[in-house]
């Protein structure tokens, strides 16, 4: 035979093919075909019996650029008939080193990306970079380099480590915040802020970084009062800032979480956050001896149908009107006295009521929440009408009650409405006269997202002194950032690029200043999911017709620290697009998966609170030791990190142990959810690479059984080993049904995981016959291999092409074209869902067997209904009802319940 006449071809998965053969590629390849080709096994072509770690090598060797390649070319195809599915992982900041954090949550997303791939859909699961911020800025200013220069350099880097995980995103998709050709789309989105009344600047007292010399969101101080960042204790400092009003959201915000599934407890801590949306703001001209002053001063009352009621507006004394540039703060000094009401000269004009009313200093030092400017109101507060009649304030009643209603009286066209009503039309009516209105809550303050910082997205806004501030227009977008020197002194260093700064009004064409105050890095994260739709787009943002194919994300994973911030701003950006037109969907994230911490065990001197290295530890002891004084240690398992000396490098674990052992431990180590200790001495590393092995062993089983001359026949098993295959055949079909919900609904990956380690349990105890002769084993080491797939892609893509190429299959259309990765996820066998819902739990009473309790297949994971089950049942009462129970457990793998009784 020459190989030229029959065209032979070798496939991704290294299986032999012919073009213009009639030959089955089952077919025993010969020596000589050997000689010329490689296949997947090895540079032999001979299937190894046993999985070493030199096979390991040579298989994610061998296969890793081929799942890759083949990732890239499937992302390529557009195929219209498919359903999407979006898979979202938080965007990292490019500091150079990816750590295991990283390496977990990007993990968790490549897992449920191949998944839903095998489930037929179009899959997006992009990566970029959340590349602006102050550690750029500092790396530079200390290693005195441009920021950029570092930033680019660091994503070059990381880009390299998340490939030789094995990680397959869509490159092509890639964004990263800091280049012009995607923070020209933040100013844009900044500018329609701004149109919308929703961006404002005024003058604030701010929590101060004095070491990174910036503006810090109260979120960003810890319980202490130190910076989140630096460590610095924090100081409160007067200036004047840019806030986006997402307080006129809050409640839709709200409302809209009830619409949403369970967000891992996220959803109560934003409710949390919110807080309460039973009051509003209104806007009041401020006026000084009768003459408006130009200020507008928005005060909140939590009870709007009696605003027309208002006496007085109350301000803190630590207000800003008292302690900035306001020119009615003198006259607020001269009426202040602390610890008591004070009026002052100043009086307040509400814009919606028209109506008058002085200004007083409170002697209160805080208001309830974050408030600082609050609206009096005597008919809805006894407080406020103690106050009014101690300062001879006189005002109006506007409630009245007639039997068991209260009526709104003296309040304009809403007078003769019930209170309910009032609320209602009165909020509604100040909302489309933009004059306040919006329903938010005591507790939440407006997004202050000035930074006085070089690395940053530059403010979209030109100073005039004629204008006032006036927005860039749109088709003068992007603001690029000029290159400065970063000297690490004083604040916002934008201010020395004077050619820069210096610029003419985009209305008048005057002389006018850029503003020198960058964004936040939030408000970039705020809506990079939307550019992954169409990042490419030069005209728009996105494209409405791409992101509404796309969006709503289907799964969102990151780390539970962003449950408040980053997800709020988020969900805020994506409800102020869907009131623009943007887009279709207001809220952005179907299900968020959280994911917990990866820890290390840290070591520390007692007396001190040092931190120590691995090296200066003796552990020959009972208990780790000082090694130079023997002192004893303070042992805990704390997040890794650098300064503590726990941090593990994810590329030397990835050496020692391979791309697949690190993916399935810290899939299988916890839920998603929890924390990892991270000790490769627990059960976890050890179970999964006996799992691995395992696997292997299964196909060496099978490709041996049919290697050994007999002709599998199913129809010569005898009853006995019938039932066996029957067996196998229920467990496969349990395991597909288990697998497909905890990866689609419960996002239970150590739960899928310990499924098919069962599902493995009953392979492996097979008899000889059932092995060679049944068509039930076969299929179920093919559905096996196939769910194994997205957890360990170069393992499951060599087991594929090591079972495809068995002798004799039984089944050879189940062995469809391609690697294991393009094959479809196996589905329940039609029968089995016709098959009676129960499942039979074998009962064992201090591990000895004693008997089965049959209970319904939807609750046979449930360990709580099983136990109750068993105890209920004829079995329990007579074996349990007179006993102590410590303990009941329900194994993950198997249908089996162990009860741990006192004797």
């Amino acid at each position: 035979m020459q190989m030229s006449m029959c065209r032979l071809a070798v496939s991704s998965f290294g299986s032999l093919s012919r073009q213009g053969c009639h030959r089955s590629p089952f077919t025993r390849v010969t020596p000589a075909i050997r000689a010329v080709i490689r296949t997947a096994f090895s540079e032999s072509a001979i299937w190894e019996r046993d999985y070493r770690a030199e096979t390991r090598r040579k298989v994610e060797s061998w296969w890793h650029p081929r799942i890759q390649d083949q990732w890239h070319k499937e992302m390529k195809e557009h195929r219209l008939e498919k359903k999407k599915f979006y898979v979202l992982s938080m965007f990292p900041y490019p500091s150079g080193r990816l750590h295991m954090g990283h390496v977990r949550v990007y993990t968790i997303s490549d897992t449920i990306a191949h998944f839903q791939r095998m489930r037929g859909h179009k899959v997006l699961n992009p990566m970029g970079w959340d590349a602006f911020g102050l550690p750029a800025e500092n790396a530079a200013i200390e290693r005195g380099l441009d920021p950029e220069h570092w930033t680019k350099s660091n994503i070059v880097s990381m880009r390299e480590q998340l490939n030789s995980l094995g990680l397959c995103f869509n490159w092509d998709r890639e964004v990263t915040t800091c280049l012009p050709d995607y923070y020209k789309w933040t100013q844009y989105l900044f500018v329609k802020l701004y149109e919308a009344g929703l961006a404002y600047q005024k003058e604030a007292l701010v929590n101060w970084d004095p070491v990174d010399q910036t503006v810090l969101a109260d979120e960003q101080v810890d319980e202490n009062g130190c910076s989140w960042r630096s460590g610095a204790l924090v100081e409160q400092k007067l200036l004047k800032q840019w806030f986006i009003k997402t307080t006129n959201y809050a409640k839709p915000l709200l409302d809209a979480l009830a619409d949403l599934p369970e967000w891992y407890g996220v959803k109560g801590m934003q409710a949390n956050w919110i807080g309460e949306c039973t009051g509003c703001y209104f806007d009041h001209v401020l006026k000084l001896e009768g003459k408006e002053t130009g200020e507008v001063l928005a005060a909140y009352t939590s009870s709007p149908e009696a605003v027309f009621g208002a006496a007085f507006v109350s301000i803190l004394p630590s207000h800003r009107l008292l302690h900035g540039s306001s020119p009615v703060g003198p006259a607020l000094h001269r009426a202040l006295n602390y610890g008591k009401n004070t009026l002052s000269e100043v009086t307040a004009l509400n814009v919606f009521t028209g109506r008058e009313v002085p200004v007083i200093v409170s002697a209160k030092t805080e208001f309830q929440g974050h408030l600082d400017t609050v609206i009096g109101i005597p008919d809805s507060s006894e407080e406020d009408a103690c106050v009014a009649r101690e300062l001879g304030v006189s005002w109006e009643a506007v409630l009245q009650r007639e039997g068991e209603t209260l009526t709104v009286i003296n309040s304009a066209e809403f007078t003769g409405q019930t209170q309910e009503e009032a609320f209602k039309s009165i909020t509604q009516k100040a909302q489309e006269r933009n004059v306040g209105g919006y329903l938010t809550s005591s507790k939440l303050r407006d997004w202050l997202i000035s930074r006085q910082r070089y690395w940053g997205t530059p403010i979209p806004i030109v100073h005039c002194s004629s204008c006032g501030p006036v927005p860039v227009p749109v088709e003068e977008l992007p603001v690029v950032l000029p290159k400065v020197e970063l000297t690490g002194k004083g604040s916002s260093p934008l201010k020395s690029a004077q050619e820069w700064v210096n610029c003419s009004c985009p209305r008048c064409k005057g002389p006018a200043q850029r503003e020198t105050d960058t964004m936040d890095t939030f408000v970039d994260s705020a809506w990079y999911y939307f550019r992954y739709t169409d990042p490419h787009n030069s005209v728009r943002p996105f494209d409405r017709s791409v992101a509404d194919h796309w969006m709503p994300v289907d799964v969102y994973i990151g780390g539970k620290e962003h449950a408040v911030m980053h997800l709020y701003y988020a969900r805020f950006l994506s409800h102020f697009c869907k009131d623009q037109g943007f887009i279709s969907h207001r809220e952005p994230f179907q299900k968020l998966l959280v994911q917990g911490l990866i820890k290390g065990q840290t070591f520390r001197v007692a007396d001190s609170g040092q931190y120590l290295k691995k090296e200066d530890i003796d552990f020959t002891g009972p208990e780790p030791v000082l090694r130079e004084s023997e002192k004893k240690l303070q042992v805990s398992w704390e997040k890794m990190s650098k300064s503590k000396h726990n941090g593990v490098d994810p590329e030397e674990v990835v050496q020692q142990y391979g791309i697949d052992t690190v993916r399935l431990y810290i899939l299988y180590a916890a839920p998603p959810e929890q924390d990892i200790l991270w000790d490769v001495k627990t059960d976890a590393l050890p179970g999964v690479l006996r799992w691995q092995s395992r696997l292997w062993g299964l196909v060496t089983k099978l490709r041996e059984a049919r290697e050994a001359g007999e002709t599998p026949t199913p129809s010569i098993l005898n009853k006995k080993e019938r039932a066996e295959a029957r067996k196998i055949w229920e467990n496969k079909n349990h395991a597909i049904a288990q697998v497909t919900t905890h990866l689609t609904e419960d996002f239970l990956l150590n739960a899928a995981i310990s499924r098919l380690m069962g599902l493995t349990n009953t392979l492996s105890q097979a008899s000889p016959r059932v092995v060679l002769h049944s068509v039930e084993f076969e299929q179920a080491l093919a559905s096996l291999c196939v769910m194994a797939a997205p957890m360990a892609p170069h393992l499951a893509s060599e087991l594929w092409a090591g079972l495809s190429q068995i002798q004799n299959p039984l089944n050879s259309a189940q062995f469809g074209n391609g690697d294991v990765l393009q094959q479809r996820w196996p589905t329940v066998d039609p029968e089995y869902l016709q098959t009676p819902d129960t499942l039979e739990v074998v009962v064992r009473i201090n591990n000895k067997a004693c008997g089965s309790v049959t209970v319904p297949r939807q609750v046979a994971q449930d360990a709580e209904k099983v136990r109750e089950l068993v105890l209920g049942s004829p079995l329990g009462m007579k074996l349990l009802a007179d006993r102590v129970i410590k303990k009941s457990i329900l194994s993950p793998r198997t249908a089996l319940i162990n009860f741990l009784v006192e004797d």
